[in-house]
């Protein structure tokens, strides 16, 4: 058996989304976020032919007294279906739009090989991240 090797340049990225809808403390369930990243998926790789693998786990925020359930998900440039990396970045911003959207985030940080971008839809923080 000849295994074949594929090499790209390295790009990752990563998304973090709460798991609670705004500060309500109301749980977002784990098949809603995959639900809203397996739609984004199918709709990209269907309409512009952008297949955009990703990889979910879970993980905590903590800030103070804020130690808040998160989803980290991951992201490179899978070998496989290679992009151009100001495509993975404008389909990952749009992915985390999305969910911020579907899912009442306040904010999100995405975090880039090369950057970092925090979206933010006020300038509401979490009261638990206060000092007491």
């Amino acid at each position: 058996m000849k295994i074949r090797e594929t090499a790209i340049k390295t790009f990752q990225a990563s998304i973090f989304i709460g798991l609670e809808k705004g500060y309500t403390q109301k749980r977002i369930f784990e098949d809603e976020v995959f639900q809203t990243v397996r739609r984004f998926q199918l709709v990209n790789s269907e309409e512009r032919n952008i297949f955009l693998s990703a990889s979910i786990s879970d993980c905590n925020i903590v800030l103070n007294n804020q130690n808040e359930p998160h989803f980290k998900i991951d992201f490179i440039n899978y070998p496989k279906f290679p992009l151009e990396e100001n495509v993975m970045k404008e389909s990952i911003i749009s992915l985390s739009k999305e969910l911020m959207i579907k899912h009442n985030q306040n904010r999100m940080v995405v975090v880039f090989t090369d950057e970092t971008i925090m979206l933010e839809q006020s300038d509401e923080i979490d009261p638990r991240t206060a000092i007491q």
